[in-house]
């Protein structure tokens, strides 16, 4: 179909033409038209013959790049399905390379990354040429065609420097040390050029052009100098063109100096400076060690313009943030630390150190430690005013995860942290120094000197864990900060924010017990402060006091009600997203710490939270925040938290429905929502029997939720065995056979321990019910199961059958000698003999006990292979009496202590979790369980005894003659009395 170019290009400009419509009834068969055309030989000639055609529509011209880009993605490969044949491949390639002339922007760019793709594939071996081509490219005259070769060489250069394979690697470091001096020498003739220009005040057009081309060859050789040499500090031209940098660093902040702010140069130029701080923040990441004669040239540069007054008028904010960036990763950069026995250390190590600590004098520090907190930690005119006029933006303003390699403010605090862990016996003195000084309250009048006493006591917060053993906190809390909290006036909230702040930093590190309720008192007060901003840092440093080890509930219940009321009101005054998931989150925290404590005042939470469900409707990690609360507050309420059904139901449903797209973000918090719920229930209802209809999909997608799965379905076993088999048995035991085809060992073990919870709350019909997947359990037994933990839980399941079911085990050996072709007696024998052998593969002493009742159940018998059975009978027997008799020290007698006779109400103590729900209906149905109603001692001696009066004493003796006599002295032993 593309073989004759020309006739071709019509059809497929036409094709595309309609594919850039924003009608839908032209757009889509015309996609439809090109996703059929993707594999078709020739396609991709034909789009390059678009792409390259300049008189056509721009949106054209951008589609067919975009498709032939996409098409690199899936066909290029040799082993992809429909791969381009090599002809066309090396066609294309030569096509590719041949005009450097796109004039507009956007397609030049997407040209040079679709090139670059090919190289990642095919260069050098299969395009010897391209870099060849490029180098030629870059040195001709013309101004579009050099900016487009240049353009390329950047980004095949990016692309090759990704590669990580070792071979990959070799073809890199080869092609840098090749082409290295010529990009050298490419960035340093640009360079020039544009300082010339500028500084002769040439056009602009001409000046931003070679900046331009500055900045891409300066990109080729961050890329070659970072990723294109083993031991970069060996090669005297990547030395010197680091040691350049520093030069044109200093020669680019003097240009931004001199051409002011409006300057059409000014955001390109302040791109280039940022791309030379990465050139040496990627180079000391990747080289620690080839940096080494870089570090004292490197804090020299970064200190005089980031700490002294070099840096007035040139340094702006994301320089100064590389800049403390570059500090930052020498002073705590591992590579530079020697060892605690220095003589362990690499002289490479000792040299970095020697060169830092000969650069960190005490001067240096405490003028860096002063600046850090005077100057660079003030709040500024503009967050000030983000204060008044934004105050939940201001508080959740970013300063998590890598927030520090970009933003300012967190930028300087880890700096702050890092140095201050560093040097803390200098710096520990500077800083408790600038403490004494601020002692008493402060003028409200003196804006300055609230905003440094706000920065000390930010430092003195961040150090909390350095200044452990310098800073009584307890002292300065009762004498100093409570009563900066009592200033009320609306100009000293900074410091009451700042105080309650910095009372949430020290709580983990040192904080008297004692002193909790005085701070409770200050949270209450401070939660009813005339100032948002305020009022939401108090809840944050209320989550971290009752998070805290230390909390204890006795202390904080005179508090509880008022503070509950406080969050919830603030809950529902603030209107952001983020702050309302923060302040979920603190009232979640109290929940959970207070447990039922919580009953008498969730009425006001209760009524609210379907409020914000619906008004959250876009916002799913809001909903996520909304789940939790649900969580902790359904395990305070325990089985009065029925009476939240009608809320609480249809957002299970909604959250664990795979059909509904925002299960994606809500499945794991809405399977967990459903299994508190179910473990509180105080009872089944139709609507909470109905939601188990959701279960078949999750099933089906097996994923890491699976385990929270089967407890939910164990729940419900737990909850109303016979009106939830009764809907769910059938639909549940086909996915479970589906399950098990194609599970881990743990997974099996998960889903029979869950028909092991069946058997033993529904004995009678839970056999039936599960009966499809009963076989290959017994096959698994007779096979020898070669996982312990997995035979186990076959016995189990089996032991469970036989016991407490015996019509059904019968009908189920039957079926099986049927399948297996073996007389019923012989697979029973099999049975029991693996049986015998394997009982050291359980650990539980349930099962151990439930293995020696089921097979004890099978007696009396004058079956012969029982009885040819019958010495490994009772050898298990007697393991299961070692398991459960303890001997009564006065009586010396044995007693099973597996038994339970009525149900104990456990007293609870205030660090254990009161029982819920689920924990009464597990102790009641133990309640039920031979295994803890059938004293082993005498269910022994009752077979036994049935045993001998089936055979009459000759031949009973006989069969206990078959027994090793260590093991009869023992059971004697254990039976005495009887």
């Amino acid at each position: 179909i593309f073989m004759d170019l020309n006739s071709a290009s019509t059809i497929v400009l036409q094709v595309l033409t309609q594919a850039t419509s924003q009608d839908t009834s032209v757009l889509k068969p015309a996609e439809e038209q090109l996703k059929q055309w993707e594999t078709q030989p020739g396609f991709y000639s034909v789009l390059l013959n678009i792409f390259t055609n300049h008189t056509l529509n721009v949106n054209v011209r951008w589609l067919a790049v975009l498709y032939f880009k996409n098409g690199i993605d899936r066909y290029w490969r040799r082993v992809a399905p429909h791969a381009l044949l090599e002809e066309e491949k090396s066609t294309l390639r030569a096509g590719l390379i041949t005009n450097f002339n796109e004039p507009v922007n956007q397609i030049a760019t997407q040209i040079s990354v679709l090139i670059a793709k090919v190289a990642r594939l095919d260069c050098p071996r299969q395009w010897p040429e391209l870099i060849p081509t490029l180098l030629e490219s870059v040195k001709v005259q013309d101004d579009l065609r050099q900016h487009r070769a240049l353009l390329t060489f950047y980004h095949v250069t990016k692309t090759l420097a990704s590669k990580r394979l070792a071979a990959d690697r070799k073809l890199f470091y080869d092609l840098a040390s090749g082409i290295y001096s010529f990009a050298c020498s490419l960035w340093n003739h640009h360079t020039d050029t544009f300082l010339q220009q500028i500084f002769m005040g040439d056009e602009a057009a001409a000046a931003t052009n070679s900046l331009e081309r500055t900045l891409l060859s300066l990109k080729v050789l961050r890329k070659l100098t970072v990723h294109g040499f083993v031991e970069p500090h060996r090669n005297v031209e990547v030395m010197g063109f680091l040691h350049a940098v520093f030069e044109r660093l200093k020669q680019f902040l003097d240009c931004s100096r001199r051409i002011g702010t409006e300057n059409v140069c000014r955001d390109r130029l302040e791109k280039t400076i940022i791309l030379f701080t990465k050139v040496l923040l990627d180079f000391l990441d990747q080289h620690p060690f080839s940096f080494t004669s870089l570090i004292q040239r490197s804090l020299e540069f970064a200190v005089s313009y980031v700490f002294t007054e070099a840096g007035e008028g040139v340094a702006f904010e994301r320089f100064i943030v590389q800049c403390m960036n570059l500090i930052k990763m020498i002073v705590k950069n591992y590579a530079y630390k020697p060892s605690k026995h220095v003589e362990d250390s690499s002289p490479e190590t000792l040299e970095a150190h020697k060169i830092k600590t000969s650069f960190f004098t005490y001067p240096t520090l405490t003028e860096i430690c002063r600046r850090l907190v005077t100057h660079y930690f003030l709040l500024t005119e503009e967050e000030l005013t983000m204060w008044e006029e934004d105050p939940e933006g201001f508080t959740v303003e970013e300063t998590g995860g890598d927030s520090w390699k970009y933003s300012l403010r967190p930028c300087t605090e880890v700096l702050f942290i890092d140095i201050f862990h560093e040097y803390n016996q200098t710096l520990t003195p500077v800083l408790l120094e600038m403490v004494h000084n601020l002692q008493g309250p402060t003028n409200v009048e003196d804006t300055n000197a609230l905003l440094i006493k706000d920065a000390v006591y930010n430092a003195v917060g961040l150090a909390a864990y350095e200044l452990f053993d310098s800073v009584d906190f307890d002292l300065w809390f009762k004498n100093q900060l409570l009563a900066e909290l009592q200033v009320s006036h609306n100009r000293y909230k900074p410091i009451r924010r700042r105080v309650i702040w910095l009372i949430g930093q020290w709580i983990s590190v040192k904080f008297k017990s004692d002193l909790r309720p005085m701070l409770y008192e200050a949270i209450r007060n401070l939660l009813q402060d005339q100032d948002l901003v305020v009022r939401i840092e108090t809840a944050t440093t209320l989550k971290l006091t009752v998070d805290d080890f230390e909390f204890r509930t006795d202390q904080f219940l005179p508090y509880l009600e008022f503070m509950f009321t406080l969050l919830f009101q603030l809950l529902q005054e603030v209107t952001e997203c983020d702050t309302k998931m923060h302040v979920l989150h603190v009232l979640s925290c109290v929940i959970e710490r207070v447990n039922i404590q919580i009953r008498p005042y969730v009425g006001c939470l209760v009524q609210y939270l379907p409020l914000l469900w619906k008004q959250s409707e876009e916002h799913n990690m809001l909903r996520c925040a909304i789940l939790t609360t649900l969580i902790h507050l359904i395990q305070g309420l325990g089985a009065d938290s029925k009476n939240l059904y009608p809320f609480l139901l249809p957002i299970i449903q909604l959250s664990t429905d795979v059909s509904q797209p925002p299960h994606v973000y809500l499945l794991e918090d809405g399977l967990e929502l459903w299994l508190v719920t179910l473990e509180n229930s105080p009872c089944v209802t139709p609507e909470l029997l109905r939601i188990f209809q959701n279960m078949s999909a999750l099933l089906e997608l097996s994923s890491e939720n699976l385990r929270t799965c089967f407890k939910i379905i164990n729940a419900y076993i737990f909850l109303s065995s016979a009106e939830f088999l009764q809907v769910y048995s059938g639909d549940l035991c086909r996915s479970f056979c589906e399950l098990l085809k194609d599970i881990t060992t743990e997974g099996q073990v998960q889903v029979l321990k869950v028909v092991e919870n069946v058997l033993k709350v529904n004995p009678t019909l839970g056999p039936q019910m599960f009966q499809p997947l009963l076989p290959s359990v017994f096959r698994g037994i007779i096979d020898g199961e070669r996982y312990p933990v997995v035979m186990s839980t076959y016995l189990g399941v089996i032991g469970r059958v036989l016991l407490q079911n015996a019509s059904f085990f019968s009908m189920l050996l039957s079926q099986m000698a049927c399948e297996c072709g073996q007389e019923m007696d012989q697979l029973l024998g099999n049975m029991i003999e693996m049986w015998v052998d394997r009982m050291d593969n359980i650990t539980q002493p349930e099962r151990r006990k439930l293995s020696a009742l089921a097979l004890l159940s099978l007696l009396p018998s004058d079956n012969s292979v029982i009885q040819d059975k019958f010495c490994g009978i009772i050898n298990v027997s007697v393991e299961g009496l070692h398991d459960v008799m303890t001997e009564d020290a006065e009586t010396r007698t044995y007693k099973d202590c597996m038994l339970m006779s009525h149900f104990e109400e456990h007293k609870v103590t205030e660090d254990e979790e009161p029982p819920t729900e689920q924990d009464k209906r597990k102790k009641m149905l133990a309640l039920k369980d031979p295994v803890h109603t059938v004293s082993l001692q005498q269910f022994v001696y009752e077979k036994l005894k049935a045993q001998q009066e089936l055979l009459g004493e000759q031949a009973f003796q006989a069969l206990m003659e078959t027994v090793d006599t260590e093991i009869v002295t023992q059971l004697q032993e254990f039976l005495q009395g009887f």
